[in-house]
């Protein structure tokens, strides 16, 4: 009689059938994934038989198409052992009980807390459930599983390792993609670091290999203006293509490599087959593409995580370009394609290194403004074109050249070179400019570095105090820098800056001279003046920083501070009585060109109340011949006002009588200088008669200024002045020194 198999048995055999039938395919397609890793587990148990029953349960299947290898260890001691020699552990099946009661559960204190394994999946398996209750071991424990040894038939093991490893190839997946997008990020802040499209390119290279764990082999290409294969050029490369950087993609000699590479740049897209090709986009048209020979098949998930790279990377080289085109910017004239001050600065520091024999030279283009404004900006910049063209060829290559201004040039080199003969031998013969001749002529200013203390930007400074003492002597000349040149220029520049913080610091006043009839001695009036006293209670005389205020274009904000300082005081000075009083004030040609003049004074007179009646301006007899126009169009508008006007240091230039009986002006007043002649010379009396005669035939009123004496003051009565200012009569002095001296000339009057 044939036993039959108990219940328990049917069902087991029923686990079993079905666990064949589901398997079989993969059974069939084992022979597919021989080449592949197993799936690595761990067997931690006292009792030998459970290892060879674990293994002939599983013997012949596959999990997830991969076949499983077993590792053995028969203590929780030895399975330390084994754990700290073995990697890529899957599952670890771990008996509980085994040299002690919790032996198995350290075991997974250690692995979890020790060697901070979290991927693999631990499946505790006890024949003794009391020594480890269930509930309480899942809580207080990082495992994943917990079944008791009778209930793991062959088919409930092998759904219990397939469930643990799929939970391990995650984690695995998820892992990998951290660490991936962390190289990412991290090769991203490397690659910042680069600057220049070469070393960026090569870091890319460097990157992408380390990402992939191969051996650098592999180049990086910039595509041009077209897709031709003549415009694609190697701009970093590594292995056996590292010889050919800055050569073009049709130097490679292997055929594959150069189809790949055109073929990304065309599909814009990256390539997996035959060879890893990845493509970076980039906004100037002129995109890049990478070559990695990684020997292999890349996995969807490496494909995943190059494609976050391309993407992330292709942003550094946008930024890459952009940092090159400000650099190119920065340091390049982008018309000349010279340097210019930037990078010419940083080459005289260079040179300072070893001055011996080197000048430096300045030069600027006489009346280049003329040429812009009568054939246009175009031709002007065809006609620089055309001076570096031919200074280039006559100084050679061994002078550096540099654009330092519009219409100015640096030259660096041999003092034999670059000196005034050679540079003005470079303008001897016309310039041939889009058909036209040109004459041109230019101005030099030259520093030898060995007679220079000066660095840098300011060696350019030196240079530049040379050309303009060139100018002073006569335009297309030259003139070396010397240091007495330079203290000069400097001291010239300390007292600009000293009136700027003067200014600022209100330690610029105004005082005032009195002006009087010459026949009676009646003060009729008083001229502003202004007075600058130092912090360290020095005073600055006007004719040093005067000139320097009109040159910088301080004198325009001085000019109005001087203006409605006077305006105030000549309304106090109506309010004591003196309702005749003339308040004289200087103006300079700048003040009249500046648009805003006429809107200046009349706010003043306007805000601070006082008529035009009793104000007067006074010009220069220089102002009046340098732009007779505006001079005249400019009194028109003041005389609307009822403002008079004076001419200052009449008789020092050269006014023709037509250009005065133009000016429409009220007064002349005769220079400090022609009164002291007149006393003493027979041509400075007849200087100041001439003057007085003219005033005089033109209806005009004759004040003369620096009256000392009391024989100066008959002589002017007795030639027909009318009118006087100087030391005989009183000192400039403050505003309330002003009041009391007119009180006291007003009771000595009566």
């Amino acid at each position: 009689m044939r036993e039959t198999d108990s219940p328990a048995k049917s069902d087991h055999k029923d686990d079993d059938d079905l666990l064949e039938f589901l398997d079989g395919p993969e059974m069939g397609d084992a022979g597919d994934h021989a080449s592949s890793q197993p799936w690595r587990v761990l067997i931690v148990d006292d009792d030998g038989d459970v290892h060879k029953a674990t293994e002939l349960a599983m013997q012949g299947l596959l999990v997830e198409g991969l076949p499983l290898t077993f590792l053995h260890a028969n203590s929780a001691a030895e399975a330390r052992q084994v754990l700290t020699s073995e990697t890529d552990l899957a599952v670890v099946l771990l008996d509980v009980v085994m040299e002690s009661e919790d032996a198995g559960l350290q075991l997974v204190r250690y692995i979890r807390d020790d060697l901070r394994l979290g991927a693999v999946r631990i499946i505790l398996r006890t024949g003794q459930p009391g020594y480890a209750p269930e509930i309480e071991t899942v809580q207080a424990y990082d495992i994943n599983d917990y079944k008791t040894k009778s209930e793991l038939t062959r088919t409930r093991l092998y759904t219990v390792l397939t469930a643990a490893i799929r939970s391990y190839r995650q984690i695995c997946s998820l892992d990998s993609n951290r660490r991936g997008l962390e190289m990412i990020v991290e090769a991203s802040t490397e690659l910042s670091r680069l600057r220049g499209l070469h070393r960026f390119a090569e870091g890319v290279v460097t990157q992408l290999c380390a990402m992939l764990g191969i051996l650098p082999e592999g180049m990086v290409c910039v595509q041009m203006e077209n897709a031709a294969e003549a415009d694609v050029r190697i701009v970093a490369a590594a292995g056996q293509y590292s010889g050919l950087i800055n050569c073009s993609l049709a130097s490679v000699q292997i055929k594959s490599v150069r189809e790949r590479l055109q073929r990304c740049l065309n599909q814009r897209e990256n390539i997996y087959d035959e060879g890893t090709c990845l493509y970076f986009s980039l906004s100037n048209g002129r995109p890049m593409a990478a070559l990695v020979d990684v020997g292999r098949r890349l996995s969807d998930l490496d494909q995943q995580l190059l494609r976050a790279f391309c993407s992330n990377i292709s942003v550094g080289f946008e930024n890459v370009v952009l940092y090159g085109k400000l650099l190119d910017q920065a340091y390049n004239d982008q018309l000349l394609q010279l340097p210019n001050r930037n990078r010419f600065v940083e080459l005289l520091d260079k040179n300072l290194k070893d001055p011996a024999g080197v000048t430096l030279a300045l030069i600027d283009l006489d009346d280049f403004s003329d040429i812009n404004d009568a054939f246009g900006h175009h031709f002007g910049d065809q006609v620089l074109k055309a001076v570096v063209a031919r200074l280039g060829s006559k100084l050679g290559l061994s002078t550096a050249m540099a654009r330092i201004g519009s219409d100015t040039f640096g030259l660096l080199g041999e003092n034999a070179v670059v000196c005034g003969e050679t540079i003005q031998d470079v303008f001897l013969e016309p310039f041939s400019v889009a058909g036209e001749r040109l004459q041109l002529s230019a101005t030099t200013g030259l520093v030898r570095l060995t007679e220079s203390a000066a660095v840098g930007s300011e060696l350019l400074l030196d240079a530049q105090i040379a050309l303009k003492q060139a100018k002073q002597q006569h335009r297309g000349s030259s003139e070396y820098f010397s240091p007495a040149m330079g203290t000069d220029a400097r001291e010239r520049f300390k007292l600009l800056k000293g009136l700027r913080a003067g200014f600022e610091e209100n330690r610029l006043f105004v005082v005032y001279q009195p002006q009087v009839d010459l026949l009676s001695g009646k003060p009729i009036g008083a001229e502003a003046l202004l007075r600058w006293r130092t912090e360290d209670g020095k005073f600055v005389p006007p004719d040093q920083f005067i000139p320097l205020a009109e040159k910088s274009g301080l004198i325009i904000s001085i000019g109005e501070f001087v203006l409605r300082t006077a305006c105030h005081q000549l309304k106090h000075m109506i309010e004591l009585g003196y309702a005749d009083f003339r308040m004289c004030v200087n103006v300079s040609l700048a003040q009249f060109r500046h648009p805003d003049f006429m809107t200046v004074v009349n706010d003043a007179m306007r805000d601070i109340g006082v008529a035009g009646r009793n104000l007067e301006l006074e010009i220069t007899e220089s102002m009046a011949m340098e732009d007779t126009e505006l001079v005249m169009h400019i009194l028109a508008n003041i005389k609307k006002l009822g403002i008079t006007v004076a001419i200052d240091d009449f008789g020092t230039g050269f006014s023709s009588l037509s250009h005065l009986r133009q000016l429409d002006v009220d007064r002349l007043k005769i220079d400090r200088a022609f009164v002291r002649e007149a006393q003493t010379s027979t041509a400075g009396s007849t200087i100041a008669q001439m003057v007085i005669n003219l005033g005089r035939g033109l209806g005009l009123t004759v004040i003369a200024e620096g009256i000392e004496t009391e024989e100066q003051r008959s002589l002017l009565l007795d030639l027909g002045c009318h009118e006087g200012q100087g030391y005989l009569f009183a000192r400039p002095m403050p505003a309330d020194q002003l009041e009391n001296w007119m009180s006291q000339t007003k009771a000595g009057a009566e």
